[in-house]
């Protein structure tokens, strides 16, 4: 008889456990309707991060980047960490850039700006750079 009452003393604290456990109240989830709006900007964000990333990812900026010190993990961090609306302006940006508009087209334009100046001044008399220009006024 003795066995008996432990055993059901011990029961009886179990089953009192489980039912205050199940009496406690959980949080609800709460559902709301998503606008088409708020849908379509997490997708542009989305797509607009993976333009960014995939950019990273050439080659050539990989190379650029070493060449700089730069370390390619850390700037996908950086990217990650950015906000949509930064992203998509930067992804704009990348857009917008023209194709092969690299520093050796702005070297070449400064280096024949510079020649063709310094050409002027030297047919004018200003200057005494070149020798082909002195051969043809004498």
């Amino acid at each position: 008889m003795h066995f008996i009452r432990r055993t059901i003393k011990h029961v009886s604290c179990f089953l009192a456990f489980a039912i205050f456990l199940v009496s406690v109240p959980f949080n609800q989830a709460d559902a709301a309707l998503v606008k088409t709006e708020t849908v379509l900007t997490m997708a542009q964000g989305q797509k607009a991060r993976e333009s960014v990333l995939s950019f990273l990812d050439r080659k050539e900026v990989q190379t650029a980047m070493k060449a700089q010190g730069i370390n390619a993990a850390e700037v996908k961090a950086r990217v990650d960490s950015l906000s949509d609306a930064e992203v998509a302006r930067i992804a704009g940006q990348i857009d917008s850039l023209p194709a092969g508009g690299g520093a050796l087209g702005t070297v070449v334009g400064a280096a024949l700006f510079i020649f063709v100046v310094l050409l002027i001044t030297d047919i004018l008399g200003f200057t005494d750079v070149f020798t082909f220009v002195k051969s043809q006024r004498r």
